[in-house]
């Protein structure tokens, strides 16, 4: 039978990212992504939903991560589903959260082009179109 575990998520991050390095000298990190849902409901009113994500990044993922995101970055995220299975207090818990293969910085890029204040715009910060704040970094290519 065959099978098939992809999952691409775009999102802003929940908190600060935390690198640690396993015995091998590895990066390892773990972050919350928040990915919004806008809908209609049958009465026709907009409401928006709110999904979170534990994803995992290791290696140059998590360094790339660790250097240029902090809490509310905008992320885009391609990987797999992994269910990590345990026991605590007699009863078996389970999680599901995306191991990160792909990470695409989706934030705006910080060495002045398109900040600043806008005087016309009682002193709101002005920018321009978001642009690709860094390469993507893959760490592994799956021919189809």
């Amino acid at each position: 039978m065959a099978s098939f575990n992809r999952v691409v998520l775009m999102g802003n991050l929940t908190r600060d990212v935390e690198i640690r390095h396993i015995a091998s000298g590895t990066a390892v990190t773990d972050v919350g992504l928040a990915v919004n849902e806008r809908r209609k409901t049958p009465t026709g009113e907009w409401v928006e939903e709110v999904n979170f994500f534990d994803v995992t990044l290791w290696g140059r993922n998590a360094e790339v991560a660790g250097e240029y995101l902090s809490k509310g970055s905008p992320m885009l995220v391609e990987g797999h589903l992994k269910q990590d299975k345990w026991e605590q207090d007699g009863q078996k818990r389970y999680k599901v959260k995306v191991i990160g293969e792909r990470l695409l910085l989706l934030g705006r890029r910080s060495d002045g082009g398109g900040g600043g204040q806008d005087n016309n715009n009682n002193g709101a910060t002005a920018y321009s179109e978001p642009a690709l704040a860094a390469t993507t970094v893959a760490v592994q290519e799956i021919p189809f």
